[in-house]
């Protein structure tokens, strides 16, 4: 038999498609994008052939990262043109093809936190992160990858693992009472109870967001904590808490991909102030990091 006879080809990819969809999603936080990916890659076999290839695991792993590292490129492109313009995708659902029961399955299992701060990267220090610490490449594999030498891959993983655990800027016992405080704030508003919600809001609170957020459809400001429960309750169902700068956040992801994030300001248990940033250049600035258990 050929060894790039079609059936042999397909037979083997068919063997480390599950891989090369685990490694799509986590660098993509799509399920949709990451089967494009993997697609992609097929593609690429299918023109290249074998011929030369001495590990083919390893060479479709480096052809999906390559082709992820492209997509990421343009989705941040993309984003710096119009933050909008990826919204419609992200909670689509059904109408893209994708289930949203199954994508969230799939955000659980590697971790939604992980995905919203992996979202805040940039793209080469995302795959360089992804590619070390999830999959264990040595950084001589990364590097041709990212373009960069082994020692620049080194630092781009690093500089993500720096971003992904994170310091907090204030104590494990206040920012244990800030998590008390905010995962009450997000199951009050999950579930719709304004009565739960107005026990976690200060009477006066104030709320505001920014111009991006606003344009979105959203109020822009409010004050009273009957006010601000009614934009919050029965909403909320993408949130997630999360480390931002320091102290305890809330992220709203959809399937893992970053939309905006909610910055509580906490005061005697009762949350005093709620800041909400949508503006792409403004995330970037929030060093968002996974909160541990």
């Amino acid at each position: 038999m050929a060894v790039n006879e079609p059936r042999w080809l397909a037979e083997r990819f068919e063997e480390n498609r599950s891989h090369l969809g685990a490694v799509a999603y986590r660098m993509l936080g799509s399920r949709s994008e990451a089967d494009d990916a993997v697609q992609e890659s097929w593609l690429r076999l299918n023109r290249a052939g074998v011929n030369g290839i001495e590990n083919l695991g390893g060479w479709l792993t480096t052809i999906v990262a390559r082709v992820c590292l492209d997509m990421l490129r343009a989705r941040k492109s993309r984003s710096e043109q119009s933050f909008g313009a990826h919204v419609p995708d992200q909670i689509a659902g059904h109408e893209s093809g994708t289930d949203p029961e199954h994508e969230a399955v799939l955000a659980d299992s590697v971790g939604l936190a992980l995905l919203v701060v992996l979202e805040t990267l940039a793209p080469a220090e995302r795959v360089a992160f992804v590619l070390h610490d999830v999959f264990d490449l040595p950084f001589d594999e990364i590097a041709p990858i990212v373009g960069r030498s082994s020692t620049a891959a080194r630092q781009l993983a690093s500089r993500a693992r720096r971003r992904v655990k994170g310091e907090a800027a204030v104590s494990p016992v206040v920012l244990a009472r800030q998590r008390e405080v905010v995962e009450a704030f997000l199951a009050a508003a999950r579930g719709g109870d304004f009565d739960a919600l107005l026990r976690v809001l200060n009477p006066d609170v104030v709320f505001h967001a920014d111009d991006t957020a606003a344009q979105a459809g959203g109020p822009r400001e409010a004050r009273g904590a009957s006010m601000v429960a009614k934009i919050f309750a029965g909403r909320a169902q993408s949130a997630r808490p999360v480390l931002a700068n320091g102290a305890v956040g809330i992220a709203v992801a959809p399937r893992g991909r970053l939309f905006l994030v909610i910055v509580p300001e906490i005061e005697d248990g009762k949350i005093i102030r709620i800041a909400v940033v949508a503006d792409p250049e403004r995330l970037r600035q929030i060093d968002l990091a996974v909160l541990s258990d």
